[in-house]
């Protein structure tokens, strides 16, 4: 059944109005929970003094949030605050070559940030991937890529390697290993793309302006290197009608997405909560299901505000970057969810799709998605729960096809057929929620922990059967039916845009 099959207003209002309340009710558990319990003993490391004005202490449990905007914002307000300068003069004087300014500014930035050493360990993995990628034989680059990020993740190399970088202060080693795996990514993308070159090949100048650019280079996101090199080429620099607002618009959303996630820390322990599990026991069915959820949402805003940020730094330089993910409140199907827009675009385009095709056959599919997780464990670095998420995403993956294989099969396929369009698409948002709690606790185990995935699905599955399962997986129901709602209206628009278009 199509996408545009429409439900009743009133029967959507009611699915709003049950959601609402449910998160109302969900939210206020956890509120409680974290106001009668800010002085546990089990949560003083990571509880801290808050705004005074408050009155209340904040949940500081996130070392990386915590590392954005107290050590390392000074260092991201002056080198980004750099680049935009230098960029903003070199696109006025010499377009033209603003991609080298862009590289040595880059250079220079990592140099007086990191030391020569570190410097000389990227110069060093580029210029070995870029002599392999010569061959123009996809199965060397990829090989030597992986095992290049491999000397990165795995002992004793990676110790070997950050051996040579001096320094002790504390954000070396997020800087080593950020910049370092993304490079790396990097230049298997620029490898990868001088095998499908038909004359010619890209220099070694091109791949050291593209992995140089400074707002990427730690962080991300990945770009692919045919849309960096394509767009940092042109020379007649245009922005599109209302560019500059939107991009003040995005600047500024970020900062109260920033102020808001403060806010919130000061009433709701979402990441210090299931770090006690003798805790988390004695919470109701409700506040879990509210905590799971809560930990995938915060996350989803974590990444979006940081790629957000670096994007908008990125539009400034006339780039168009990978857009944030997908917000998580917007997903039930697994084939959707990320959490780096640059880094599944990056596995789309080499490995999923190129192994998958049309992902439309089982055995295809399911060797598209074991390399997939494969190449994504090793870049997040092997370790018991990363093979542990690897196995259950790639599963839920494959299950997804598998079960739409199913129904697509004759008895099925013609009883759908007979239903009317709103019908089929309630019964599939039955199915879909079952799906969006799949995608909950088989990222939450990696977010969180997999002890508090594993208590939240005794809980809510066996425990709670079957109130709490039915209710909660209804309430998920109503969700999902929103979700479609706005997926509709979202497909109509575009048809009317693509009918404008042709006109």
């Amino acid at each position: 059944m199509g996408i545009k099959a429409a439900l009743p207003s009133y029967e959507l209002g009611f699915y709003a109005l049950v959601l609402t309340c449910a998160i109302v009710y969900s939210s206020s558990d956890i509120f409680e929970a974290s106001r009668d319990n800010m002085n546990r003993k089990a949560f003083r490391e990571a509880i801290k003094p808050g705004w005074h004005y408050f009155g209340r202490k904040m949940d500081a449990a996130d070392f990386e949030w915590a590392m954005w905007f107290s050590s390392f914002r000074n260092f991201i307000l002056f080198a980004l605050s750099g680049h935009v300068l230098f960029a903003k003069v070199c696109s006025m004087i010499v377009p033209q070559h603003r991609s080298v300014v862009y590289m040595l500014y880059g250079m220079l930035a990592v140099l007086s940030t990191m030391g020569t050493s570190y410097l000389m360990i990227i110069l060093t993995h580029c210029l070995v991937l870029y002599s392999v990628s010569l061959a123009k034989q996809k199965w060397l680059c990829f090989a030597a890529g992986l095992c290049s990020l491999a000397s990165f993740k795995l002992e004793p190399f990676s110790t070997w390697q950050n051996g040579f970088v001096t320094g002790t202060f504390d954000l070396q080693d997020v800087l080593f290993y950020g910049g370092s795996g993304f490079t790396i990514m990097r230049c298997m993308s620029l490898a990868l793309e001088n095998c499908e070159r038909q004359e010619g090949i890209y220099s070694i100048v091109d791949l050291l302006k593209y992995n140089f650019y400074l707002p990427f280079f730690f962080f991300g996101p990945v770009m692919t290197f045919d849309q960096f090199h394509a767009q940092v080429a042109t020379s007649e620099l245009r922005r599109k009608e209302n560019e500059m607002w939107s991009i003040r618009v995005q600047a500024l959303v970020h900062l109260g997405v920033i102020a808001a996630v403060a806010v919130f820390f000061h009433f709701f322990y979402i990441l210090t909560l299931p770090s006690d599990l003798k805790f988390v026991n004695r919470l109701s069915d409700w506040a879990l299901a509210g905590l799971a959820y809560s930990n995938l949402v915060y996350d989803w805003v974590k990444a979006a505000v940081m790629f957000g940020v670096i994007n908008t730094v990125s539009r400034l330089d006339h780039l168009d970057p990978p857009k944030p993910p997908k917000c998580i409140t917007m997903l039930y199907v697994f084939a959707e969810t990320h959490f780096d827009r640059g880094i599944n675009d990056w596995l789309c385009k080499y490995v999923y799709d190129h192994i998958g095709e049309d992902h439309n056959n089982i055995v295809k599919e399911l060797l598209a998605t074991i390399s997939t997780f494969a190449v994504t464990t090793l870049w997040l670095g092997p370790c018991e729960i990363v093979y542990i998420w690897s196995v259950c995403n790639c599963f839920g993956l494959n299950f997804e096809l598998w079960v739409q294989k199913f129904f697509q099969m004759a008895p099925f396929a013609s009883v759908e057929a007979s239903m009317s369009e709103a019908m089929s698409r309630r019964i599939r948002g039955i199915f879909g929620a079952a799906n969006f709690w799949a995608i909950i606790l088989y990222n939450v185990l990696a977010l969180n922990s997999l002890d508090f995935a594993l208590i939240v699905a005794k809980r809510i599955i066996l425990m709670g059967f079957p109130m709490s399962t039915v209710s909660i997986w209804f309430i998920t129901y109503c969700g999902v039916q929103l979700i479609k709602e706005r997926e509709r209206l979202q497909a109509i628009e575009e048809e009317k845009a693509d009918k404008e278009k042709t006109e």
